[in-house]
């Protein structure tokens, strides 16, 4: 059962939605999406840390909001990053909203060269962080050149609208779907899923797509990153990034389908990013193939038979 998406989907006003697209677009900053699955010495985390500075001091804060145990999960990260090379880190406490409105927090947020926030719950990370000053520091420093990492729910969290439950159980059928609003970092009309090959999410990815195919999932697998300076992603680490492109669809029943198999669905675009390839993601197109002649020949004939 999918959730109230028509409404999360529409939650800035026209004007705030200009300004916001206005801004992002011209952010400093990088994000570094992680599938989840990582370790302190991979080459996800490795690619947040060099690309922070945090080996070299700079300042990096950590959010374990969206656990489940806020405080074991930040004891587990507080070890892990600094494994990985953090010499200034600091993870506070933040599970109230009231937490994330204290100045102290919201100041070192907004002068971190790196935030990191860690996976569980990303309904319960944006339940807490939205339209607290907190958020606005996540963003602030996001836009002034920030490098932002989120693994599992906190890669999720990041996009204009994120994706939450619908697993497959034993009979190969989804059990249940939320879309709704996330922190807004990554545009595109995107929406992000994670451990992606690992737990078999192609399928809820298809459904999510199916009733909103505006947006492109992106599918990210474990100790793998997607890294996105602008409209530019590059994936790196151990697996890929699946992407599905709803936006060339001509048949998909998916406002009559509760449950799963039913699910009928016609020219679905779905493409694999392999680890060291990138993606446009204005364009949603592997950018090898947009730098080929042949390519945009192809394009421009496609754009002119529309």
């Amino acid at each position: 059962m999918l959730g109230s998406a028509q409404e999360s989907l529409i939650s800035e006003t026209p004007s705030n939605a200009r300004t916001s697209r206005r801004r992002l677009r011209d952010t400093k900053g990088t994000l570094v999406l992680i599938g989840g699955g990582t370790s302190a010495n991979g080459p996800a985390i490795g690619g947040f840390m060099e690309m922070s500075g945090a080996k070299e001091g700079a300042p990096i804060v950590g959010l374990t909001t969206a656990a489940s145990q806020v405080s074991v999960a930040r004891e587990m990260w507080l070890s892990d990053l600094a494994q990985a090379g953090a010499t200034n880190l600091t993870i506070p406490i933040v599970e109230t909203r009231d937490q994330a409105c204290d100045p102290k927090i919201v100041d070192s947020v907004r002068n971190a060269k790196g935030i990191f926030l860690g996976g569980g719950d990303q309904v319960k990370l944006v339940s807490c962080l939205s339209g607290t000053p907190l958020e606005e520091a996540i963003r602030d420093a996001y836009l002034d050149g920030a490098i932002v990492c989120g693994t599992s729910a906190g890669a999720a969290a990041l996009t204009k609208t994120t994706l939450a439950g619908n697993e497959v159980d034993e009979e190969g059928k989804l059990v249940e779907q939320y879309i709704g609003p996330g922190l807004g970092l990554l545009g595109y009309h995107t929406l992000v899923d994670t451990h992606f090959t690992q737990r078999r999410r192609l399928y809820r990815l298809f459904v999510a797509i199916a009733e909103f195919p505006a947006l492109m999932g992106l599918g990210i697998d474990e100790d793998t990153a997607l890294v996105v300076k602008r409209e530019i992603a590059t994936v790196v680490g151990k697996g890929g990034v699946t992407f599905v492109d709803g936006s060339s669809v001509r048949f998909n029943n998916a406002s009559d389908v509760t449950r799963g198999p039913e699910l009928t669905i016609s020219a679905l675009r779905v493409g694999i990013v392999g680890t060291g390839q990138q993606f446009n993601l204005k364009k949603r197109e592997v950018l090898a193939l947009l730098s080929s002649p042949a390519a945009r020949e192809v394009e421009s004939r496609v754009t002119s038979a529309r």
